[in-house]
């Protein structure tokens, strides 16, 4: 029986309800207001003014706004998506609806006073499924039983995965249009959690009969073609040096915030975002090709689609061991937990940390740092910086942490020393808090107030003294979403006046003149030490 290789250069996206799946479509209670408040609202919007819609999304300034792109043509699809979304998450959408009834309700009657009276106010679909509590300031706010809405709400129906070819790095902003089936792309009906996947994406390296991926994947016989066009008998060319074996410790830069760290006992993976490999392309970079055979520890940042992406965690997890995530605020709306997630994914070996908690690993450990900002000034406490000893070598990935008490890296400092290695984000000027939030605010933010509080990085002012204070030989500025393979989930598009550039260039500088190697990292990069 013949054997195939899935090509390097299929693309996996995972879809739910038609839309591109990222964290916030997995909880069910941050799901809920998505789908009411990005995929019905910017759908509805579409219907009004199709040609505004495909306009702004022709706009390189508006890439990334509520713009559906989606020809005039197929707009009747999109009505017909609509009135689908309304049948098939009617429970969803009633869900969402009774948050913000709740919140209200608790805003306007909760007023210092015993909150007992309030349960029986609470909406039918939310009895038994949360808290009312105030904080010490006497602010009251609802307490959700996360699990439990999992139990009665998650479903893995409208699941599915979307194969095709990708020529080049160029892909379509994917978080304001649904998917509108397209004749070169293959859909597979098929949850998240599939062991199936895992034998599909392990084809990339060890070959599996065509007929046993159809027979799993019950391909009907329309696409078969196309999806057999997707194999080869070829086995992919493996780079000799995939898996590390020498006496020191290998760096490597996959792009953004994905920085993988091996020695010969141990490999760790940063914030998974993975190219795949395209022949026509003049940026260099590491593929899935590049990782090892097994990668003992997967570390998430924070809970953001570009640090916590599921289209390439879902492709590496028949090759990962153990994820070690941040633990979240438990409860709150806007910080759903990470584990949840994951174990509704199919992932099942997890480490949960909180600040300053440590993990031994060979040769080292990995310490969870205090992350603060980036998050608009809500409460999420979903969010770690990692340090990490190996072999004597430390290292602090502090991914987009904003200095705004430089205090608290005089007490991190203190504590783990002086650092051979430090990663930090300076997207200094990010979106507004709507932008990923909004739907899950119960009123409408003030412009001003959503315009102050932005998701972003350090500036110069605020990375240089986590420079300083970390005494460290070599500073790096990542996570700066610049590289091509990107743009489809960051819609980011620097110039040389661009303020992320200017204040990074000024980091960089500053640090070279006072003997510290830095650069900007961009598409790839090796250390080895």
């Amino acid at each position: 029986m013949k054997k195939y290789y899935l090509k390097p250069n299929v693309k996996m996206e995972p879809l739910i309800w038609q839309w591109y799946a990222w964290p916030h479509l997995i909880a069910p209670q941050t799901a809920a207001c998505n789908i009411v408040g990005r995929h019905l609202k910017i759908m509805e919007s579409y219907i009004l003014a199709p040609d505004l819609h495909i306009k702004a999304s022709s706009n390189p300034k508006l890439i990334g706004g509520p713009y559906l792109n989606v020809q005039v043509e197929k707009a009747h699809k999109v009505q017909n998506l609509i009135e689908k979304t309304k049948n098939m998450c009617s429970s969803l959408i009633a869900l969402n609806n009774s948050l913000k009834v709740c919140n209200i309700m608790l805003q306007t009657e909760a007023t210092g006073g015993s909150l007992n009276h309030l349960y029986e106010k609470v909406p039918e679909n939310l009895k038994g499924l949360v808290e009312l509590v105030y904080d010490l300031n006497n602010h009251p706010s609802l307490r959700l039983i996360e699990p439990l809405i999992y139990k009665k709400y998650y479903s893995e129906d409208q699941q599915k995965i979307a194969l095709s070819e990708i020529k080049n790095d160029f892909r379509n902003f994917v978080l304001s249009t649904p998917r509108i089936e397209s004749s070169d792309e293959v859909y597979i009906n098929i949850p998240f959690s599939s062991p199936k996947l895992n034998n599909l994406f392990e084809s990339r390296e060890k070959p599996i009969s065509q007929e046993e991926l159809e027979d799993g994947f019950h391909i009907f016989p329309d696409p078969k073609k196309l999806f057999r066009s997707f194999f080869t008998e070829n086995p992919p060319s493996l780079p000799e040096d995939r898996n590390y074996k020498g006496d020191g410790i290998r760096i490597r830069y996959f792009g953004h915030a994905c920085v993988l760290l091996e020695t010969k006992s141990v490999s760790i993976l940063l914030d998974p975002v993975i190219s795949y490999q395209i022949a026509d392309s003049n940026v260099p970079r590491y593929t899935m090709y590049d990782l090892p055979e097994h990668i003992d520890f997967v570390l998430l940042t924070h809970n953001h689609q570009d640090h916590f992406m599921l289209e390439t965690l879902l492709q590496l997890k028949h090759k990962i061991g153990t994820i070690v995530f941040p633990s979240n605020n438990k409860g709150a709306l806007e910080d759903p937990s990470i584990r949840l997630m994951l174990e509704h994914l199919g992932f099942s070996s997890l480490i949960e940390l909180d600040d300053m908690q440590a993990k031994s690993v060979p040769g080292g450990e990995i310490i969870g740092l205090p992350f603060l900002g980036e998050h608009a000034d809500l409460n999420i406490q979903t969010k770690l910086a990692y340090h990490i000893n190996l072999l004597g070598k430390k290292f602090v990935f502090a991914a987009d942490s904003t200095n705004l008490d430089s205090h608290l890296y005089k007490h991190i400092f203190d504590y783990i020393g002086a650092i051979d290695f430090l990663f930090l984000g300076m997207e200094c000027d990010g979106a507004p808090l709507s932008w990923l939030y909004g739907p899950l605010l119960s009123s409408p933010l003030k412009n001003t107030y959503d315009k102050e509080r932005t998701l972003s990085g350090s500036d110069f002012k605020k990375a240089w003294p986590i420079v300083e204070q970390s005494k460290c030989k070599r500073a790096y500025v990542y996570a700066m979403g610049q590289e091509p393979w990107l743009g489809y989930i960051m819609a980011l598009q620097y110039n040389q006046a661009s303020p992320q550039i200017i204040q990074s260039d000024l980091l960089i500088d500053e640090c070279r003149k006072k003997g510290i190697e830095s650069e900007r990292l961009f598409g790839r990069k090796e250390w080895i030490i």
